[in-house]
């Protein structure tokens, strides 16, 4: 028998800009002329970092940035998880730094530890000091950030995610992630499509890093789903074949939801999928579905849910896997000290 879908849709707004930036929208040529500003613009500012003109903030320790070119999520968070472990794994003492997209602190820079307030400090940067157990900090200055963590820890060397366009950084490496299934989109900047910057900034990076198929010279980056954590007993987990043969219903507020659905139809589930917008501020009644059907959502969601949601709840951890290539050659990079720009 067919499951009826009782859809909980993103907003308007997500949805206009997601046919608008990744379809073929006759507004966006429209946009073009406004496109060419933001370009520009762009262009003015990094040439005024690159002269002088404004300062540039350098760590006294190796400062890796984790980024992307489109506006929305990518897979940076589970990148960024990936290079603490490996960092750690190297003998080293990586420490990260965020923006704390979302967060409401009144003070920045803020430090985050596994038990903070995702509200105060934002979602991810509480998923990556759960996950890594890094000391972790996040605020609009990334500078500043990176020199809180190293007057209160022993880091020697930082992590920046969400840092490509941060100018006022320097940086060691830096490393592009771009979405395997969208890609760049139309390929035009701000508004007329999704890019903060020209497409051959990823000309620039050390590495781009894909999530799904990789194109030329790029390495993959590949999604291993883990058994469901129940939100109310975090020592309860079930295998996915638990969840075979009945609908559940699949909650997703991340930049590209269908790629969560997708991931769970693939293990063998009969999903209801409910997206929200990325970054969305869950309410109880966004969880209410009129049915008793378990409750899949993923890390970041359930992050911001487990105050409230019922018991029947559960999380999906994601955990990154990369090519033995790619962390051979950021050995190597590191090793030699190279590098392939100061600032952005």
């Amino acid at each position: 028998m067919a499951v009826r879908k009782r859809r909980r849709p993103r907003s308007q707004q997500g949805r206009w800009l997601d046919d608008l930036w990744y379809g073929r929208h006759p507004l966006s040529l429209l946009l073009v002329p406004l496109a060419w500003l933001f370009r520009l613009a762009v262009l003015v500012r990094r040439k005024i970092y690159a002269s002088g003109l404004l300062a540039i903030y350098h760590a006294p320790v190796p400062v890796i940035v984790v980024g992307n070119l489109t506006v929305g999520g990518s897979g940076k968070t589970p990148l960024v998880i990936w290079l603490a472990g490996y960092l750690q794994a190297l003998g080293l003492r990586p420490g990260v730094v965020a923006r704390g997209y979302g967060g409401r602190a009144r003070q920045w820079p803020q430090q985050v530890r596994p038990d903070s307030d995702p509200v105060a400090v934002g979602d991810e940067s509480v998923i990556i000091a759960r996950r890594t157990r890094c000391p972790v900090a996040v605020g609009p200055d990334r500078g500043a950030a990176i020199a809180a963590l190293l007057k209160h820890t022993d880091c020697n060397i930082i992590i920046s995610d969400d840092g490509l366009q941060h100018y006022a950084l320097g940086r060691a490496v830096e490393i592009a992630v771009v979405d395997g299934v969208r890609r760049l989109g139309n390929a035009r900047l701000l508004p007329a499509g999704p890019l903060r910057e020209p497409p051959s900034r990823l000309r620039e990076v050390d590495f781009i890093i894909t999530n799904g198929i990789a194109g030329r010279n790029e390495f993959a980056m590949k999604y291993v789903a883990s058994n469901p954590v129940n939100l109310h007993r975090r020592d309860l987990s079930l295998p996915f074949a638990e969840f075979v043969g009945a609908p559940v219903h699949a909650v997703a507020g991340i930049g590209n939801p269908q790629r969560f659905f997708a991931m769970l139809r693939g293990l063998g589930l009969t999903i209801i999928p409910h997206a929200f917008a990325d970054h969305h501020r869950f309410k109880p009644a966004d969880l209410e579905f009129g049915d008793e059907h378990p409750i899949l959502m993923t890390e970041k969601d359930a992050i911001k849910c487990e105050v409230f949601c019922p018991s029947r709840c559960w999380m999906v951890p994601i955990t990154a896997e990369l090519p033995e290539i790619f962390a051979r050659r950021l050995e190597d990079l590191l090793k030699r000290g190279e590098h392939g720009q100061e600032a952005a």
